[in-house]
């Protein structure tokens, strides 16, 4: 008798916990010939990932190229793992833009607050993140591994 990683696939729900328990993933985006993985805070909520940053190359390149995957992991052992992947298109929505870029904006920026209640205030503790931007979720997968034993 050994113990023996088993190695399985996560249903719909069982994803949707992994992103909600989470609060840092990762966000990969690819342009030319070169694919960038940034960690950033998120919160997940009626099938869309909501975060923040700052402008500069990264967003840049979003702008053009917005098709992107995101990842998030629960690590607490070698073979005791669980990981989700999403793949979705990124929008920054414009706060001073048309109406329903507005009402978007202001959705993330309230979506944001369950996490960071500051963000986007007077007290916020990292002002120059003033873009909030949200990823449809198009397609979520995600894998587990678990010590079982082999009788």
């Amino acid at each position: 008798m050994t113990n023996q990683p088993d190695f399985h696939v996560l249903d719909r729900a069982e994803c949707e916990a992994l992103l909600t328990s989470q609060q840092v993933g990762r966000l990969a985006f690819s342009f030319r010939d070169r694919v960038d993985i940034e960690p950033i805070h998120y919160v997940y909520a009626n099938g869309h990932i909501y975060g923040r940053t700052q402008y500069g190359t990264k967003v840049n390149v979003l702008a053009h190229h917005p098709w992107v995957a995101f990842e998030v992991d629960a690590i607490t052992a070698l073979f005791e793992w669980r990981s989700v992947v999403v793949h979705g298109r990124i929008e920054f929505p414009d706060p001073e833009g048309a109406p329903h870029d507005v009402e978007r904006f202001a959705q993330a920026v309230e979506m944001f607050r369950t996490l960071v209640p500051t963000a986007f205030g007077a007290d916020d503790p990292t002002p120059a993140r003033e873009l909030a931007f949200f990823i449809a979720v198009q397609e979520m997968t995600g894998r587990a591994a678990t010590m079982g034993g082999n009788d």
